[in-house]
């Protein structure tokens, strides 16, 4: 029984090891689907030139509805807050369109939610696991800006994330000024600009700045919001005289 057994072991390592092409036998597989083997005329070369062109346009057609299909996916996950599944199809699809400033966009926020999920775990590497995910969210909306300079949301993603999350509001006030030349009524940039500038001890540009808010905001719990604001820093202001 043991030999017979060797023996089927051995016979099924053969087989298993047959089933496995070589390059040459894909090669020959492709040929044979093709009908093209050793073109020497100048009208073989020529037909096996637009035949194999066709290959690579229907191989390249297939990826491009990949890395699409992967962004959606993506924007699906996010839609509904699983920004973990999220981030991992953006990922993918940027291997497929390595220059779409949309998707390392998506990477930025994703990455930015799962830097505050991991605090949610009491895990000694949980600050790891965030700040990883708070350089993965900067260096992504910085790329997203490297391919499209002007592009609003990245701007506003990454001033966010330095004025909230980073603490580094000095870092954000040159993007949210970039935001403003672009679209001098943006009340959302405007509002976080004058958060920056008051905690980067120019109070008086925030004030002039909650007064814009006030007067051109049709939201009046924008208005209210930043009617308490300008209160508090002026409040600020006398005490501190």
């Amino acid at each position: 029984m043991k030999v017979i057994n060797t023996v089927s072991f051995v016979f099924l390592c053969i087989v298993c090891v047959s089933c496995s092409p070589s390059t040459k036998q894909i090669r020959r597989m492709q040929q044979l689907e093709t009908g093209v083997v050793n073109p020497t005329t100048i009208d073989e070369l020529e037909s096996a030139i637009k035949t194999y062109q066709k290959r690579i346009e229907d191989v390249l057609n297939s990826d491009i509805r990949i890395g699409i299909w992967y962004k959606i996916l993506g924007t699906r996950y996010m839609d509904n807050g699983m920004y973990g599944k999220a981030l991992e199809n953006f990922q993918t699809a940027i291997e497929y369109f390595p220059t779409n400033q949309n998707l390392y966009y998506f990477v930025g926020v994703c990455a930015g939610y799962m830097a505050k999920a991991s605090l949610d775990f009491a895990a000694s590497s949980s600050h790891i696991e965030r700040d990883h995910y708070y350089n993965l969210s900067e260096s992504a909306y910085k790329r997203a800006l490297e391919l499209e300079p002007r592009y609003e949301r990245a701007l506003y993603g990454l001033s966010v994330l330095y004025v909230f999350e980073l603490d580094r509001a000095e870092e954000a006030i040159p993007y949210l000024e970039r935001i403003m030349e672009i679209e001098k009524r943006n009340l959302d940039a405007m509002t976080v600009l004058a958060r920056a500038y008051y905690v980067t001890g120019t109070p008086e540009r925030a004030i002039q700045l909650y007064d814009r808010i006030i007067s051109e905001s049709k939201s009046e719990e924008r208005k209210e919001e930043a009617r308490k604001n300008k209160e508090f820093i002026l409040g600020q202001t006398y005490e501190a005289n």
